[in-house]
């Protein structure tokens, strides 16, 4: 999509890489000393490789340089001490450093439950699809997943510096996407690959020497779960397919009961996770959906892709309430900014539960511990509210453009008249259950202005929704059939005793399309003049290679490049003494 110049803040060209850049809270400053990249800046067929992604944990160090940071480029997967703001990079001295061969890092993530300063748990997707769990600080291999039993021996040998991986992969042959631990559990974690599937796995199970059986367990529009078919206890624990095409990215929201997931096939997809349920549906307004990501209150997500757009979709209301027009190509990478969000004092909420027996191998429980970043303004309408609420998101995209914006008050609660809130009729979105409107209200002036949206006000959902699901861990397999029985004249997704025969008709339903001209218009997709129409606050080009990475923290925002280089970027007043005297040497030492 052809997207409108983007403001460059006063640069005297428009190629211009910018350097900072300034908001209502201060100025942002790229610190040059603090960028991680490969040592000594070797080059590297960029567009011949995998996104360069990065991954934070904090080992608890007593020393307090806790910050670790996981970065992949190329064939090379790297480990070092993040000390941020605080000092300079040193990268003569990785921690570890892996070279692959026959396949590349995709994606990778840290068990933070687990990490202490001795040992760390990361998992690495790879481009021809296994899974590898490693340990960087103690430089050991413990598990690979999605291989064959056999090839073990080879896998974890290294010639010359090298890591060899076999490519017998028995579960799914394609691109890993995203690989995640499941929330608030040290053994559980999600893979999704291009094929549009995700597995759940167990990291003490293993995968079996010949390619898993599966057994449906419950399907919906455009898709499907099953469950690993075996006398044995094995992995995966469970198969999802989800719509068509690849499965680009999934997260868990905050208080990780819901997972929500989106597909090149434009659609974002919400899912009660433990109760394997479809929450609610948006799509895109063309072309695949690239990124998402959770407002850290859970109740809104941003998803951007190849229209160039950002949109914005309430999980109460399972409605688009807004987009962003910012970006001159496709949005690769959206973030909430937890530390700019506004905040009020209130209890955090709590998560808390036991674990459960799922055929023997699955185990739901939760042990979550309170998040600080539950403490946002709890304002779900327009009565007395006291607090100012604004939600503070970014995007990155192929355009090497960053862009900040805000969501506030005029576009989270609309103020509108009750006979414009109530003209639409009601239809069937793409979840099947009932959500106002195919036909939305007169359009409005398409500006960057944020007008106030002509959609339907809430139709009374709450909270109540994400609250009041029974959750999938509380029930055992026998109680979950018999509900299932007493709901299948009511429901079309509650079908998990149906047997492996009917396999090739589920796949007719589960891969059933939708036409795009179908959905414009509707809840679904709402055309561009329905909707406030975002502008961003900054819109600033930092690179020369495509964006990949996009993260706030506490004190500094991270971003980088196809290139293979991360910039680390001071807030207002974060810069300190000793990292403004530090510089680095080509090498990568400290002067």
């Amino acid at each position: 999509m052809a997207a409108a110049t983007a403001a460059e803040g006063g640069g005297k060209e428009l190629n211009e890489i910018k350097t900072q850049f300034n908001t209502r809270e201060g100025v942002y400053k790229l610190l040059t000393h603090s960028e991680y990249s490969r040592p000594n800046r070797v080059p590297f067929n960029s567009q011949g490789s995998n996104p360069v992604k990065v991954s934070f944990v904090n080992v608890n160090d007593p020393s307090g340089n806790g910050d670790r940071i996981c970065f992949n480029v190329g064939r090379e997967l790297y480990f070092y001490i993040y000390k941020g703001v605080r000092k300079a990079a040193d990268l003569s001295k990785p921690i570890d450093k892996r070279i692959y061969k026959g396949t590349q890092p995709t994606c990778h993530d840290f068990n933070h439950l687990t990490a202490t300063a001795d040992s760390v748990s990361l998992l690495v997707g790879f481009s021809a699809g296994q899974v590898q769990l490693i340990d960087p600080i103690k430089k050991e291999t413990s598990k690979l997943f999605n291989e064959e039993v056999s090839c073990h021996e080879n896998w974890g040998r290294e010639r010359n510096g090298v890591l060899l991986l076999t490519s017998n992969r028995l579960i799914d042959k394609s691109r890993v996407t995203c690989v995640k631990w499941v929330p608030g559990l040290e053994r559980l974690f999600l893979v999704a690959h291009s094929s549009g599937n995700m597995y759940l796995y167990n990291v003490e199970n293993t995968c079996g020497t010949t390619a898993p059986h599966y057994q449906l367990l419950k399907q919906g529009k455009n898709y499907s779960v099953h469950t690993c078919k075996s006398k044995s206890t094995r992995n995966p624990l469970l198969k999802w397919t989800v719509g068509e095409g690849a499965l680009n990215e999934f997260a868990f929201s905050p208080d990780g009961k819901f997972l929500a997931c989106v597909s090149q096939d434009g659609f974002l997809r919400v899912f009660n996770f433990d109760a394997v349920e479809l929450h609610g549906t948006m799509k895109s307004y063309f072309g695949g959906l690239l990124c998402m990501c959770w407002s850290p209150d859970g109740k809104y997500i941003v998803a951007g892709g190849e229209d160039d757009l950002v949109t914005v979709w309430s999980f109460v209301d399972c409605r688009v309430i807004a987009r962003g027009h910012g970006h001159k190509s496709w949005v690769s990478v959206v973030a909430f900014d937890h530390y700019t969000t506004s905040v009020e004092d209130a209890d955090p909420m709590e998560f808390s539960g036991s674990e459960e027996d799922f055929q023997g191998q699955i185990h739901f429980g939760r042990d979550r511990a309170n998040s600080t970043q539950s403490r946002l303004s709890k304002c779900n309408s327009t009565d007395s509210r006291t607090v100012h609420t604004t939600y503070r998101f970014g995007s990155v995209g192929q355009d090497t453009q960053l862009c900040l914006w805000d969501l506030t008050e005029d576009i989270l609660f609309p103020h509108l008249p009750l006979s414009r809130a109530r003209t639409n009729n009601p239809s069937t979105n793409d979840s099947g259950a009932n959500t106002p409107s195919n036909s939305l209200s007169s359009p409005l002036p398409r500006s960057n202005s944020l007008p106030h949206s002509p959609a339907m006000t809430a139709n009374n959902k709450s909270s109540a929704i994400a609250s009041g699901v029974s959750k999938f861990a509380t029930l055992s397999l026998h109680d979950r059939k018999e509900q299932h029985q007493e709901t299948d004249h009511k429901r079309n997704h509650s079908m998990g005793h149906i047997s492996s025969k009917s396999s090739d008709k589920l796949n007719m339903l589960t891969k059933s399309r939708t036409d795009p001209a179908k959905t414009l218009g509707t809840l679904l997709c709402p055309r561009m003049e329905d909707l406030p129409l975002l502008e961003p606050l900054i819109c600033k080009k930092i690179a020369h290679e495509r964006l990949t990475v996009l993260i706030f923290l506490e004190d500094c925002i991270v971003t980088a490049c196809q290139e293979g280089v991360i910039w680390t970027w001071a807030r207002p007043g974060k810069v300190g003494l000793s990292s403004q005297k530090q510089a680095v040497s080509p090498s990568g030492t400290i002067i």
